[in-house]
């Protein structure tokens, strides 16, 4: 019998150590396919159970334990204690894997840790009690105490409902399958969703609950800006591609910009599989002035480059790397390619702003720092049927509110 803890292990092994993030680790490790659920599941659970296993370990081993046996135990720590899984077999097999990654003088240690060890009292002062017990780093823990006060702990351990899916067509096979509604037509949460064959033919896509929420909110702003489907669209920041194709279908053509070249391949594959033709994919730093788009678009949507601190429920990995000092240089490259993008729209467009966090300096910060520097704009503040928060400036999407999603949009419209 395989022992359940390797897989895990192996792919942990790149975050912690290897510094990459758990989707990518995931893929490229080959993991036995009969349990890649059971390894999944570990891996997702270990990283957003991190800070209290960490709070585990700190108060049950007398000595620091290096990093590779640290993470085996975190790894049987979370399968006793929320997987509620045999306590003899989880021990042993986490010896077995000790002995097997050739650290013989540490099996005693683990076999005892996870024998004898107690779950420690919580931290007595609320910010880092919080940060215990939902696994997040103090630093954000205390930035979203200052905004939220007593929602930061419901937005920081609101948990992920599943996986969205958007449909094309042949919707009715699959929900037969237990799903929750969303707001929006043919996308459905799915607790569980196994790829198909449909996947690839483009009957459906995955795409979070968020981005759709965006996509809802950029189309009906510009319908209402006059017939949309005569209209241009820049998805400035575009990779993978989920919002140039749901947009796609309103607009009567989507530039869909992207940095890095292999991500726009994947943009390219993404409408390729979805049949996005008025789609172009181009490599470009959308912070740099492109004399070509000047007064070219329509409307121009800056889904920007951010923190992901509203999607930590989705990516947990996002707790061990992002780090506080990261927020400024986000705020000024989000900043930047605001100010670049806005000359690309023609009089009377739209420029949409939007990110996948939390942190009012990433979302109304920028935005009020947009409009001192350019007037000629006016702020249009969208509204939602997935509900959230209205803002000073847009609307904040939150994870205890919006199924999950925290993302935030705001308008802002060319006079």
């Amino acid at each position: 019998m395989t022992n359940p803890l390797t897989d895990p292990y192996l792919v942990l092994t790149k975050v912690y150590s290897g510094g990459k993030y758990l989707k990518q680790s995931l893929a490229e490790t080959a993991v036995e396919p009969l349990n890649k659920a059971r390894t999944v599941k570990i891996c997702y659970g270990v990283l957003e159970k991190d800070g209290y296993l960490e709070h585990i370990v700190g108060a049950n081993a007398k000595t620091k334990p290096k990093n590779s046996v640290k993470l085996v135990i975190k790894i049987a720590l979370y399968m006793l204690e929320f997987m509620q899984k045999n306590d003899y077999m989880v021990v042993d097999y986490a010896v077995q894997l000790t002995k097997k990654l050739g650290k013989d003088g540490a099996s005693g240690f683990v076999n005892a840790f996870l024998r004898s060890y107690e779950i420690p009292p919580l931290p007595q002062k609320t910010e880092e009690r919080i940060s215990v017990t939902a696994s997040a780093p103090v630093w954000l823990v205390k930035k979203l105490r200052r905004s939220y006060k007593e929602d930061c702990e419901k937005i920081l351990s609101a948990p992920s409902l599943g996986v969205c899916v958007r449909f094309e067509r042949n919707a009715e096979e699959y929900l037969k399958k237990p799903h929750t509604a969303t707001p929006f037509k043919d996308a459905y949460i799915f607790e569980n969703f196994t790829r198909d064959g449909g996947f690839f033919t483009g009957d459906y896509t995955f795409q979070s609950i968020g981005s759709i929420a965006i996509c809802n909110i950029v189309a009906g702003l510009s319908s209402q800006n006059g017939e949309i489907s005569n209209k241009t669209l820049l998805d400035a920041c575009a990779a993978p591609g989920g919002k140039s194709v749901l947009l796609s279908k309103s607009f009567k053509s989507v530039t869909a910009c992207e940095l890095h070249p292999h991500r726009v391949e994947l943009i390219n594959a993404y409408c390729s599989r979805m049949g996005a033709e008025n789609v172009a994919a181009v490599q470009a730093d959308s912070s740099v002035f492109n004399t070509e788009y000047a007064d070219k678009f329509d409307a121009v949507l800056c889904d920007a480059p951010c923190s992901g601190a509203g999607v930590i429920n989705e990516n947990p990995d996002i707790k061990l790397f992002r780090k506080e000092s990261d927020i400024k240089e986000l705020t000024a490259i989000q900043l930047k390619i605001l100010d670049n993008c806005c000359r690309y729209l023609k009089s009377g467009g739209i420029l949409f702003y939007s990110t996948c966090s939390v942190l009012p300096e990433e979302n109304d910060s920028v935005a009020h720092d947009f409009l001192q520097l350019h007037p000629e704009y006016a702020l249009v503040k969208p509204q939602s049927p997935l509900g959230g928060i209205q803002t000073s400036y847009g609307l904040q999407f939150l994870p205890h509110l919006s199924m999950g999603a925290g993302f935030f949009i705001t308008a802002f419209k060319k006079s």
